[in-house]
């Protein structure tokens, strides 16, 4: 385990690759089936990279100066290497020369950090850690109302703990909500004060800022403190300072916060026998994100809502009131028989624009056994980089835990950030055609960018609200049809790409972080070899298990299983080596040996196989799968499987239901469940107490070792992933059967080793798998 956890395949710049040297043109590209693809971690944290107290320097083509830049000491200029201008070095660069490099261009910093408007040291601080011109982060708590007691003390008591390690000057603010919304008003202190609103009707943002007394400067509410003109103690100037009766600093209103958490009871509307109860998650969102429209666009605000069921009042309904009407399910959405979702799907992509125009996010904790909405609420969490958590309960750990870690600080933190955009310059013959993740488009044309769009494309740059230092996106390339680069002699051998990512960090500080990575052109025609070698079998799975994710979501009919099938053999047929209509005779090079596995596995994987998911399940998953690193996400398509038994130490096992025995544990991470299995003969030892007798220490620590393992695991990953723990022929051994290779089956279970198990399935072993995908290969 200690082996696999400092390997570090990203490095410094967080880049990975599905070819790490590239065809010259858009045929020997087409060529390669797998996409040109880069996965980036725009602000993943490395102990290597430098934080410089200044600004870049930029060409015309708006690169920064970076390490592969020709430099002319005696001229004092440098030469981009995208574009091929020469840019003069301004004056306070005047000392450089050979032995006096800037951190920008030393050959080891291809990722630098700049600071930008770093505040004087001398200067006034209007409160502990910010400067006057920066924003303190903004927390609106959001709570569904419509639960049972036992849920609803749960969430209460998460919020509390939540409000507990927020920053002092952290402001925080906090709107219920059932089959009405309260706006709870916590600058008066005095008496418990709310505005409602009416959760049937749609309401816009400036009827919610005129409702709350927001949307006029200087103008006097009820019981309201009136205007102060310049610099407000929180931070924000005094045109802002009437939203200080809804959102205070947490060191401030942290009593009152538990006050009207303790004081608050589930939703007293009458509930009609057979019907569901009134929940207006909708018009909820709405009010809390006209309330944030008062900050302005740099501050960072996120919406945290708490939703523990379906919307079934307002805009944003996702099923009837009628309980005999079931929430919609996969089926239903293929049949076009679910009458609310495209009508939901519209509204929260309008509140996706107006949170991405303000630049704040939305956050969404659904806690529930049904379904909550999360496949019509993807679009807005997704578009402002906020972050998801779906479990059953609120008492849960799944929710717990997690929920407590967007808070907490140190090495446990998320570091959360806000008012991120990302920028990306390529070498001229290369285009962008889209990306996947927690992003949206700015719709910034440019000679960069494809015909092609897939995903969010169309652009140079794209704005995330939110980002932490696990977000990872995937951007897909493409080349320019011309290929009269390709004659030898006029090409540059190597390209190059920039992604410039700024953003500001939990003080307010506003950074730039600049990664800049070069590859070889090579010409496939003269020789596969170089390409073959450079091919990243982990990012490919995971870079085609983002597009078949994709496509699944956007193109009517689309049949993901024979679109990985076909890609898989031509795949195969043009990097495998072997002689026509002689599948024996078939071999793969070793660095595409795993390939055929993982699309395996991806064939069976719930992002393919949508049986037995809800929607919102769905949903979840490839928003996960989305904005994780390559990693964990290739952890999400093949899971690990590690064998613990007496004999040795721990190890890797294949994931087959062969390396099920009765005298062995293992330990299945397949990223969003963690499972314990113990075989037959362990669990009955320990059943008898065998661990706790002295002669039978040795036991007692076989026992530990799995759960240790398990804990290093659940603490290092957001969210908490669920822990199984269950035995050989249990019912919860399930969770480790359905993601086995079924090697051994009903119909040849006569193979199977003494003590081990079968898997009741017609699916096809990874065996008869690969035997088909040589047969197919092969043919002429």
């Amino acid at each position: 385990m200690s082996e696999m956890a400092v390997t570090d395949p990203e490095g410094m710049d967080g880049v990975r690759m599905t070819w790490n040297v590239w065809p010259r043109t858009k045929v020997e590209a087409s060529k390669c089936v797998i996409p040109l693809a880069v996965s980036i971690a725009p602000i993943r944290p490395h102990q290597d990279i430098p934080t410089l107290p200044y600004a870049p320097l930029r060409c015309r083509c708006t690169a920064s100066l970076n390490p592969f830049a020709r430099v002319d000491f005696s001229a004092k200029h440098w030469m981009c290497p995208f574009c091929f201008n020469r840019n003069q070095f301004p004056p306070h660069y005047s000392q450089i020369s050979e032995t006096n490099l800037p951190g920008e261009l030393y050959p080891q910093y291809t990722t630098v950090q700049y600071t930008l408007n770093p505040s004087p040291p001398m200067q006034s601080q209007t409160m502990e850690g910010s400067s006057p011109n920066s924003h303190p982060p903004v927390f609106l708590f959001v709570l569904d109302t419509c639960m049972i007691e036992e849920e609803l003390g749960y969430a209460k008591s998460a919020l509390k703990q939540a409000i507990g390690l927020l920053p002092d000057n952290a402001l925080a603010g906090f709107v219920s909500f059932g089959t009405q919304v309260q706006v709870h008003e916590l600058g008066f202190s005095e008496l418990s004060k709310v505005y409602v609103f009416r959760g049937s009707k749609e309401i816009s943002k400036d009827q919610v800022m005129e409702q709350l007394g927001l949307s006029i400067p200087g103008r006097r509410v009820a019981g309201a403190v009136g205007l102060q003109k310049g610099p407000m103690p929180n931070g924000f100037p005094g045109s802002h300072s009437a939203i200080t009766r809804f959102l205070l600093p947490a060191s401030e209103c942290q009593y009152t916060l538990d006050s009207v958490l303790d004081e608050l009871q589930r939703d007293q509307w009458p509930v009609a026998p057979g019907s569901r109860q009134l929940r207006c998650t909708g018009v909820a969102l709405t009010v809390a994100a006209g309330l944030l429209g008062a900050f302005p666009q740099s501050s960072g605000a996120r919406i945290v809502a708490l939703v523990g069921g379906p919307c079934t009042e307002g805009p944003g309904t996702i099923v009837s009131k009628d309980l005999s009407d079931p929430v919609r399910s996969h089926k239903d959405l293929d049949k076009d028989a679910a009458p609310f979702f495209k009508k939901a799907g519209k509204f929260y992509e309008g509140l996706a624009k107006q949170l991405v125009n303000q630049g704040h996010v939305l956050d969404l904790f659904a806690s529930a056994l049904d379904q909550v909405g999360l496949a019509e609420m993807k679009v807005a969490v997704e578009r402002t980089g906020g972050l998801v958590v779906l479990s059953e309960s609120f008492g849960h750990s799944v929710f717990k835990d997690s929920f407590r870690r967007v808070f907490e600080d140190g090495e446990q933190s998320l570091g959360l950030c806000s008012n991120g955009t990302l920028e990306i310059v390529c070498t001229k013959d290369i285009k962008i055609q889209g990306l996947f993740g927690p992003c949206t488009s700015l719709d910034q044309k440019g000679t960069g960018v494809s015909d092609t769009v897939i995903g969010e494309g169309g652009t140079t740059a794209w704005k995330m609200c939110g980002l932490d230092k696990s977000t990872c996106l995937t951007v897909l390339f493409d080349l320019s049809s011309g290929d009269k680069a390709s004659t030898p002699g006029t090409v540059n051998p190597q390209l190059y790409l920039q992604f410039r990512t700024s953003f500001q960090n939990l003080e307010g500080q506003s950074m730039l972080r600049v990664t800049t990575v070069t590859r070889r052109w090579i010409d496939t025609a003269v020789s596969s070899e170089d390409l073959i070698q450079g091919f990243d079998q982990e990012t490919a799975a995971v870079v085609m298990a983002r597009m078949v994710s994709f496509k699944m979501e956007t193109e009517d009919g689309f049949d993901a299983t024979r679109w990985l099938d076909r890609s898989l053999i031509r795949f195969c047929s043009q990097f495998g080596d072997y002689r026509k209509d002689d599948p024996a005779s078939f071999t793969l090079n070793p660095s595409l040996s795993l390939f055929p596995q993982f699309m395996f596995n991806l064939r069976r994987s719930q992002f393919v196989q949508v049986f037995n998911n809800s929607p919102d399940e769905t949903a979840y998953f490839r928003m996960l799968l989305n904005r994780e690193n390559i990693s964990n996400a290739a952890v999400m398509i093949q899971p690990s499987l590690i064998s613990y038994s007496f004999n040795s130490l721990p190890q890797p096992a294949l994931l087959d239901v062969a390396s099920i025995a009765m005298d062995k544990i293992l330990l299945l991470d397949s990223y969003f469940s963690i499972v314990i299995f113990h075989g037959m003969t362990i669990a009955q030892w320990r059943n008898m107490g065998y661990h706790n007798q002295p002669e039978y220490q040795a036991f007692g620590q076989l026992l530990l070792a799995p759960h240790d393992d398990a804990r290093m695991i659940i603490r290092e990953r957001f969210p908490v992933p669920r822990l199984v723990v269950c035995d050989q022929h249990g019912s919860q051994a399930r969770f480790l059967l359905a993601k086995l290779n079924p090697s051994a089956t009903h119909s040849n279970s006569h193979d199977m080793a003494a003590g081990s198990d079968v898997i009741f399935t017609d699916d096809v072993s990874l065996q008869v798998f690969i035997e088909h995908l040589q047969k197919l290969a092969v043919q002429s």
